[in-house]
């Protein structure tokens, strides 16, 4: 299905108030070693008392954050014609798919699986080349900064290191609640290729179609994606988002990605990776082994013999 518009689209000052809803409240959790399933452990006989402190204060802080615009959402999203191919994304300048705008080599599973599964690659959810068939890619970048960074600044001053810990682990949530909710809006309004009704619950669950998979993540490990992916949408003139050396984002609370529509689209991870899978996908990158091999290192199922940057 086509989207309601191709190129980037911008987000600014997005109410923050719409967001609290989408809040996935167990990694917050998790973050203090508080394990259970949210609200259950709330009252959980055992650590209920802590937890109910805890997500009172956060409550109250996000509220204050809230009211006093401590923090900003901002987002950019786009679309674009593609196509796979072989295991590369290509992206295409227009509906006349005559000029390629630039291409995400991916890497396959390898894994020996037993029956009928295959193994996958991200590229396996685009219509490919050969089949005539048009298809298309979403790609985003959201981040929750604004004054927020200050704040933090000034609770660490103030030796107050529960309220900055807390304040960061606030905003990366609601980071992740504005990934969850503009995803919601991609499907039912922006790509408009899903007829659904979700709860929060329904969509922390991911029992929605589609995914948004991150570079650095199982299915497409690479980190360095992410220049590529920010150069396409314009993400640091347009919300003040950069990348780090190592392909970190900065601010933070910050999270970026691929839009997938095909209805069997799902999570998966690449597992090990080979000498020649390697070497097949440094080729399509036109990078040297040695510097892809040290992008992924904890992914290789072999020892490299050099590794950049040790």
């Amino acid at each position: 299905m086509e989207p309601l518009f191709t190129g980037p689209r911008v987000f600014q000052n997005y109410d923050l108030g719409e967001l609290i809803e989408f809040v996935d409240w167990r990694p917050f959790f998790q973050a203090w070693e508080l394990v259970g399933r949210f609200p259950d452990l709330l009252e959980d006989p055992r650590s209920g008392k802590a937890a109910r402190q805890l997500f009172d204060d956060a409550r109250e802080l996000l509220d204050r954050v809230v009211r006093e615009e401590w923090i900003t959402a901002r987002a950019v999203l786009g679309f674009w014609p593609a196509n796979a191919s072989g295991d590369s994304l290509q992206l295409y300048q227009d509906n006349t798919r005559r000029e390629v705008l630039c291409e995400f080599p991916m890497l396959r599973q390898q894994v020996k699986y037993h029956g009928r599964q295959s193994n996958l690659c991200l590229s396996d959810f685009l219509a490919p080349i050969e089949s005539g068939t048009p298809d298309y890619l979403g790609a985003f970048t959201v981040t929750a900064s604004g004054e927020v960074e200050d704040k933090i600044r000034q609770f660490e001053r103030e030796h107050d290191d529960y309220s900055s810990i807390l304040l960061k682990a606030l905003a990366d949530r609601l980071a992740e609640a504005f990934a969850e909710r503009l995803h919601e809006r991609v499907r039912k309004e922006y790509w408009a290729y899903a007829d659904e009704d979700l709860s929060p619950k329904d969509l922390i669950g991911e029992k929605y179609l589609g995914i948004r998979p991150a570079p650095g993540y199982p299915a497409c490990p690479d980190h360095s994606d992410k220049e590529k992916l920010f150069e396409l949408l314009g993400t640091q003139k347009e919300i003040g988002v950069h990348l780090t050396e190592n392909f970190a984002m900065d601010p933070v609370a910050s999270v970026c990605g691929f839009y997938f529509s095909h209805p069997q689209s799902r999570y998966f991870g690449v597992g090990k990776l080979g000498r020649d899978q390697v070497a097949d996908y440094a080729a399509r990158k036109n990078l040297p082994v040695e510097l892809v091999e040290s992008r992924l290192l904890s992914n290789l199922a072999y020892e490299p013999r050099t590794v950049i940057g040790s």
